[in-house]
Order: C-alpha cells, then structure tokens, then sequence
C-alpha cells in the first residue's frame, strides 16, 4: 500500500473526528448551522432572491417617497430607492463571504510563509523579515486600509487584497514565535544533522505541527476580515454601488435610521452573526486541535 493510501484514511478520519467534536458542542454547532446557512444563501442567491436586488421601483416606496416596511411582497421591506432589502442581503452575504475567504486565505498565506521563514532560518532573514513585519503593525490596520482602498479603485478583489494586506501581520507573529520553538526541538536538529534538506524538514517534520495553529488562527481571523469589510463599506471605500456588501446597505440607507431601522438594524446583524459564527467555530477548533492554544493565545 502506498503511503498516500496509507494517509489518506487517516487524514480522513482525523477530519470526520473534529467534525463530530464540533457537533458535540452545542456553541460550535451553532456557529457551523449559521456559516453553512450563509454558504446556503451566497451559493443559490439567485435561485433564492425573491426580486431583482438592482431594480428601483416605485412600487418599493411609499406615498412620501420613503421605503416600504417589512410585510407583504417585500418580506424585509425596501431601501430608499425602493430596491428589495432581503435580496440585496442575500446577494451582499456573497459578497461578503467571497471577500472574508479570499482575503483571509491570501492573509494565512503570506503571514504563515513570513513567520515560517523567519523562525526556521533565524539570523539575518529573521531580522528583516521581524522588522518588516514590526513596522506593518506599527500602522493602525483601519487606517491603513482606507488609504490603500483609496489609493486603488475599489473593487471586490481590491477590497480583498487590501484586507489581506493589513490582516497577516497578526499570523506571521504567532507563526514566527511556534516556528522558533519548533525548530531548537531535538527532532528538528537530528534531521539537520544527518543532512535532510531545509524543504524536506518544512514540508514533512515542521509544517505538520503547525497546521493547527493555522487552521484555527485562520479560521478565527475570519471574523476580523468581514467585520472589517463591513467597516471599509461604510465608510465608502470598500465594495461599491450598486453592488450590494452589508457594510454599503447600512452606509446607503443610514439617514433613514429613525424612520426605517430596519435598514440598518438587519444588516448590522448579519454582520455580527456570521463574525459571531466563525468565533465559535475558531474557539472549538483551538480547543480540539491544540488545547495547549487556549493557555497561550487566549
């Protein structure tokens, strides 16, 4: 049997083991419901909007020229250029999703990569790598993001790279700091010594033991990708009209606040839902993965 047959069951198992673990806790399983239902909604968003999110309609407005409350053919009501609420809410958890995955993915990447290499070779890489890494975070990540997102034309990859850009500095830190031990281990210097290369001893010996690590800071770093998404939407610079985000739903509609709440309210909690969801979800993880995690990083 080849060891890739011989992996593959293990891995396997492994998987369907975290999974039954997460079932198991009620918090954890919450979280999964509310993530699998917004995967729901941003994968058959079309199949699943009941109005076209981009048609204005007069008949989404009142007699003032207001948007309609929620109730009848519009279950959430509309926005102020009478557009259906719930479809565009529909549409925007795509958006969202698309944005929290690609740019935290692109964030792990790059984070784990520069703590990786700078933990594992030391001396001159580590120093310039560290620095570099330093400074990154010397820049309040807010701040940073807006003048990014404003020197380019935003768009929705934009917007994804620009959070990727400022959200890898956290993992590169807690990936250089696991790395560093990991690599004065015994079984790392015996295969120094009896001359295995440095790919053979990251991809076999090293990155084994950190995967953990990267899965549950990963998955946890979610929420922070979305939550700021949302605020670079609201403060016009994130995604852009008529494209619907939940950030620019709440930015669009806020002066209507007093008088439609619910504009602003129902997208609000979206937001904080699934950034909720993926909390507890990363909190199960570390504690199935890595229990050590909780002691160290929480």
């Amino acid at each position: 049997m080849s060891d890739a047959q011989t992996l593959r069951p293990k891995s396997q198992s492994r998987f369907i083991v975290v999974i039954s673990e997460l079932m198991r806790r009620p918090r954890a399983a919450f979280g999964m419901a509310v993530i699998m239902v917004m995967v729901f909604g941003a994968v058959f968003a079309p199949l699943i909007m009941p109005h076209d999110p981009f048609e204005q309609s007069f008949d989404g407005l009142d007699l003032m020229g207001g948007p309609l409350p929620p109730g009848g053919d519009y279950l959430l009501g509309t926005d102020l250029l009478g557009r259906d609420l719930a479809s565009r809410l529909i549409l925007g958890t795509r958006t969202s999703l698309i944005i929290g995955l690609v740019a935290n993915g692109i964030a792990v990447i790059l984070g784990a990569s520069v703590g990786i290499a700078a933990g594992f070779f030391g001396g001159w890489t580590a120093a310039i790598l560290m620095r570099f890494t330093d400074l990154m975070m010397a820049f309040p990540a807010l701040l940073l993001a807006i003048v990014l997102a404003a020197i380019f034309q935003p768009s929705l990859m934009i917007v994804a790279l620009v959070i990727a850009m400022v959200n890898w500095v956290q993992m590169s830190r807690v990936i250089y700091t696991e790395t560093r031990s990991l690599a004065e281990r015994e079984f790392i210097q015996v295969q120094r010594a009896i001359g295995s290369s440095s790919l053979r001893i990251l991809g076999k010996h090293l990155l084994p033991h950190l995967l953990s690590s990267i899965v549950v800071f990963g998955t946890l770093g979610i929420s922070t990708t979305v939550l700021l998404e949302a605020t670079l939407s609201f403060l016009g610079v994130g995604v852009q009209p008529p494209m619907p985000s939940w950030g620019n739903i709440i930015f669009e509609n806020q002066t209507y606040f007093s008088t439609a709440p619910w504009l602003v309210f129902i997208p609000g909690l979206l937001i904080v839902l699934l950034a909720l969801a993926f909390n507890l979800v990363g909190d199960a993880l570390r504690d199935i993965l890595d229990p050590t995690l909780k002691g160290r990083h929480g």
